[in-house]
């Protein structure tokens, strides 16, 4: 059986890991040629910054020398740092704002030229925090809710060019992202631990694999009169 993907070329941000890495895998199972974009770089993932244009521009430039073109484009690259508003600093603002959001803009704009021959289209990973306010995290509200209003307007402006833009807004993902974040938690007596598990039992933390489903929907020809799109992947937490 063919799969959805079959000589399709697809560039993933954040894949070395998580979201990212599930994608890759999946995508590469339906048939498509993919090229990995991540910081950390080896195993067929290319080094590439979100955040620097250089960086970008050389990144997808290969990617694309490469596979040939480029047909989808998934961005999940993506940081999250737990902060009181009165201890947030400048240069952790940006760099929410420069991984979470400029990263997205900055790829998205750098495979325009190959999207617009190939009619391809985007699928960008933002959050629920993009969707519901949550303590702690106002820099990362801010970036994913941006991303939201980003993509949406993309849809809007590309549709000429039959290029599909769609977000997804997961939940609670069994990554490194949220233990990572945890450890920089103001509240000292939260017990991350019970906490992932009281959650988990309630909702569900979902393997990564869940989100690339998503993303292989949105990108396929089985969404293709779906642009414009936020689709939660969240168990309900944001209901």
């Amino acid at each position: 059986m063919t799969g959805r993907f079959e000589g399709r070329r697809a560039i993933v941000t954040g894949a070395a890991g998580g979201v990212g890495r599930s994608t890759v895998e999946l995508l590469e199972e339906e048939g498509a040629t993919v090229v990995g974009l991540d910081l950390a770089a080896g195993d067929g993932v290319l080094a590439c910054d979100v955040s620097d244009e250089a960086s970008v521009r050389a990144a997808v430039a290969e990617a694309a020398a490469r596979m040939g073109g480029i047909d989808v484009v998934v961005n999940v690259a993506g940081i999250d740092r737990f902060r009181r508003f009165e201890d947030l600093d400048v240069a952790t603002w940006q760099q929410h704002l420069g991984v979470n959001l400029t990263g997205p803009m900055l790829v998205t704009h750098a495979a325009l030229p190959h999207l617009r021959e190939s009619r391809g289209n985007v699928v960008t990973i933002s959050s629920i925090a993009g969707l519901r306010a949550q303590p702690y995290q106002a820099a990362y509200c801010a970036s994913k809710a941006g991303v939201v209003m980003l993509m949406k307007s993309l849809a809007l402006e590309l549709a000429a060019d039959g290029i599909r833009v769609n977000t997804i807004c997961p939940g609670g993902v069994q990554t490194d992202l949220p233990t990572n974040a945890a450890a920089e938690h103001p509240d000292t007596e939260l017990d991350w631990g019970l906490l992932m598990e009281t959650a988990g039992a309630r909702y569900g933390f979902m393997p990564p694999r869940d989100i690339a489903d998503a993303v292989a929907f949105l990108a396929s020809d089985a969404a293709a009169s779906v642009t414009g799109a936020v689709l939660s992947v969240d168990r309900g937490t944001a209901c």
